[in-house]
């Protein structure tokens, strides 16, 4: 959960980094309609926690600011409005589709607005609008939309139910979009979406991620860094594996939704890769670029998982190199075909959910120790912490470089889990 506030107007965000893209949308738009005295908040719904954590910001909201508007929206007020909208403390209900309609903030700026449930189809959408977006509030690194939706059908997820049938942005508002960030100050921007991998199918032409980020790099040249949220392995283009060999604006960090490293557990989530796929992808694309580093999504406690398939998905962590996991207990959601198949124990959930942790805690420590007396080029952000192009947190030297700079850093020491730095000598 992030949260940012103005006097009167405060956005309550969960989830994704999409999500925090749409709060920048959500909170012109309801600045541009002149409401106050109003807490939205924007939910999401990947996993029962997330819900249940949204629930509680929501009655703690209504605790502290009795008087205040309290607005609903994000992937679990889509799929659950009704749920929504009989909490007492809630005034409306807004769907993801809605959230990002200036006309719909117009009317719930209007005292009286009706009606509380403001929720269409969402597998009726056709567009995603490609919103500009001047700044992220207390944020040095920016987000950029090129695609929502997603048409595949994982058989645990509900957010295609959430964000509706996948939509690309066209190439020229993400291209101004880049240009209006960086020259508001931004020095990386983060390429965001549902499933950013199937950007440009519903084109003319069906471009490729790859080729949009090449456009995209090739026309804003002041563009230090660009990073890639999730790509599925399985949607990795050419064009995208060619800007991964050759422009070092890229940073060497993908995030790739792997979710697990067992075939017959990956069979029954529906995905469309392979144990081996998994390897391989990663195996070839450090044979293009050596320094490149993984993050990956894995589930613990998918319904059937034996400890030999577990086993199987802690195994990969090491065979696939993986550094950052993000690891989820499996959580059931209502609606999905999941939630209908035999279910894992929930301790037995948490305690694999651990070890995966624990393998990522070691993973990761081992990644940070190969740092350690290389230069590193760090994005400076706000408490004396910076980003290296590998993703890895630096707690940086006492009175070192401005925020929102790029300084070469040395890494030196690991402590508590980050890099320590001191300042690089002059090459």
């Amino acid at each position: 959960m992030s949260m940012s506030s103005e006097p009167t107007l405060e956005v309550i965000t969960f989830g994704c980094r999409l999500n925090s893209y749409e709060s920048e949308v959500i909170r012109a738009h309801a600045s541009a309609a002149s409401i106050d005295n109003a807490i939205i908040i924007h939910t999401c719904a990947v996993t029962a926690e997330a819900e249940r954590q949204a629930r509680q910001a929501i009655r703690k909201a209504r605790r502290e600011r009795p008087g205040a508007r309290l607005i609903v929206t994000g992937c679990s007020a889509q799929v659950a409005s009704r749920a929504y909208a009989d909490m007492p403390e809630v005034d409306h209900v807004v769907g993801n589709a809605e959230k990002l309609d200036p006309d719909v903030w117009k009317l719930l700026a209007q005292p009286s607005a009706k009606p509380k449930v403001q929720v269409g189809d969402i597998m009726l959408a056709r567009e995603t609008a490609g919103h500009l977006v001047e700044g992220f509030d207390g944020r040095t690194r920016a987000f950029l939309e090129v695609q929502g939706g997603c048409d595949h059908r994982c058989t645990f997820c509900i957010i295609p139910f959430g964000r509706g049938p996948s939509r690309s942005i066209a190439a020229s508002r993400v291209i101004e979009q880049a240009r209006l960030l960086v020259a508001a100050g931004y020095r990386e921007l983060v390429v965001t979406g549902v499933d950013i991998t199937s950007w440009g199918k519903d084109l003319e032409g069906t471009p490729t991620l790859g080729s949009l980020l090449r456009d995209l790099l090739d026309s804003v040249p002041d563009l230090p860094r660009l990073r890639l949220s999730s790509l599925d392995p399985a949607e990795i283009d050419p064009d995208l594996q060619r800007l991964i060999r050759d422009e070092p604006r890229l940073m060497p960090h993908l995030h790739l939704s792997v979710q697990a490293g067992d075939d017959l557990t990956l069979k029954r989530m529906k995905r469309r890769h392979s144990r081996r796929d998994v390897i391989e992808v990663a195996q070839h694309l450090r044979s293009l670029r050596s320094d490149i580093v993984y993050g990956a999504d894995l589930i613990a406690g998918f319904p059937t998982e034996t400890e030999t398939m577990f086993e199987n998905t802690l195994q990969l962590v090491d065979e696939a190199g993986l550094t950052y996991l993000h690891v989820f207990p499996y959580s059931p959601r209502a609606g999905t075909p999941a939630a209908r198949m035999p279910q894992v124990d929930r301790n037995i959930r948490k305690e694999r959910a651990k070890r995966l942790r624990e393998a990522g805690d070691a993973a990761l420590g081992r990644f940070l120790a190969s740092q350690i007396g290389r230069r590193q080029s760090v994005l400076v952000e706000q408490g004396g912490m910076g980003r290296t192009a590998h993703f890895a947190t630096m707690r940086l030297p006492p009175g070192g470089p401005a925020v929102s700079s790029i300084a070469e850093i040395v890494a030196t020491d690991i402590e508590d889990g980050l890099l320590v730095g001191s300042m690089a000598e002059a090459a």
